[in-house]
């Protein structure tokens, strides 16, 4: 049987959204229901149109940069695809940031509220960046 993998992600240094990233689509594709709450300043990122440059926290953020590792994005929007990976925006920060649920990328859900979210979850590991 599947296990849930929910990831919650607040920031936006590089380093913590690629790893959540490369859990995200480790999970899925491995046959793990994935469920990822996008909230703070991690859900900037995920406009239309933005840019996927985030500062980086050490030189490991410099190296996924110099070495071309597959971006942030690029795992997320594959962890949808490729597996059973769900995107939520959350929709406190939604409403924070003046955003519309169409002007975020396509692979992104309807808003969803923490309380919502962590119901729906309940039962599976909850990670946190």
């Amino acid at each position: 049987m599947a296990e849930k993998i929910s990831i919650v992600v607040v920031s936006g240094k590089r380093e913590p959204l690629q790893m959540a990233a490369m859990i995200a689509s480790v999970g899925a594709v491995s046959g793990h229901e994935v469920s990822v709450f996008l909230s703070m300043n991690a859900l900037t990122y995920f406009a239309k149109g933005a840019s996927d440059d985030a500062p980086s926290e050490g030189p490991v953020g410099d190296l996924l940069v110099s070495r071309k590792a597959p971006s942030f994005k690029t795992l997320f929007q594959q962890a949808v695809e490729l597996g059973d990976a769900k995107i939520f925006p959350c929709s406190m920060a939604v409403d924070l940031l003046s955003l519309k649920p169409d002007s975020l990328e396509s692979y992104i859900l309807e808003p969803l509220g923490l309380t919502k979210f962590l119901s729906d979850v309940e039962g599976g590991q909850i990670w946190s960046f």
